[in-house]
């Protein structure tokens, strides 16, 4: 990461981390993804029944292999037979794994979901959210988080998993109403009613999209 692109990174860093905790959700910054591995695994107690919502970021810090490899009862609907059953295990895990569309400079989160299994464990069931969160998905208010979600994550997911949508062919947002649409639900996270369960570590580093 380049000096001066750091030490923004660092300051803005802090303002999100106000942000969040007035909001009544906790905030760190690690300064490379080794920091955000050991911090995410700070916050995972071992034996803990852990899943996730497809968070690329978790995978790019190493998180999800370390959670393979250790002591941990990691729920992978990937490699489930019955998806449905591993989704809906999600309400019930001590921990939820995910990452967020983006996140405005005071700690607003925006996500966008076609299932809705994310949107839904995020904002209700599991005991505890880690949201793994990439300097460059920070915005500076929330109109301009929707703007970064619906036409960079969401447009870059389509494309991934080869759908067919408009936007995987324009690369922008047609606020479309496809069947293969995967902005079907959106979710606002605000604030947290529950002290001590939404954790969001922001990481010195472009991850996921």
């Amino acid at each position: 990461m380049n000096e001066n692109i750091t030490k923004r990174n660092d300051l803005l860093a802090e303002q999100v981390i106000k942000g969040l905790k007035s909001r009544n959700m906790s905030g760190y910054y690690a300064k490379s993804k080794e920091e955000a591995l050991q911090k995410a695994l700070e916050l995972i107690p071992e034996g803990a029944t852990v899943t996730m919502g497809g968070a690329m970021s978790a995978h790019e810090i190493g998180l999800v292999q370390a959670l393979k490899d250790g002591n941990y009862n990691f729920i992978d609907r990937d490699q489930e037979a019955d998806k449905r059953a591993a989704m809906l295990a999600a309400y019930d895990a001590d921990v939820f794994l995910s990452s967020a569309n983006a996140i405005t400079n005071d700690g607003v989160m925006i996500n966008i979901d076609g299932n809705a299994n994310r949107v839904s464990a995020i904002a209700q069931g599991p005991k505890k959210v880690v949201f793994i969160v990439g300097m460059n998905k920070v915005c500076n208010d929330v109109d301009g988080a929707l703007k970064r979600a619906r036409n960079v994550a969401a447009t870059v997911n389509a494309q991934r998993f080869g759908l067919v949508t408009p936007c995987t062919k324009t690369g922008t947002c047609m606020n479309c109403k496809s069947p293969d649409t995967i902005c079907c639900q959106f979710l606002i996270t605000r604030f947290s009613r529950h002290e001590g369960r939404i954790h969001v570590i922001l990481v010195n580093d472009n991850l996921g999209f």
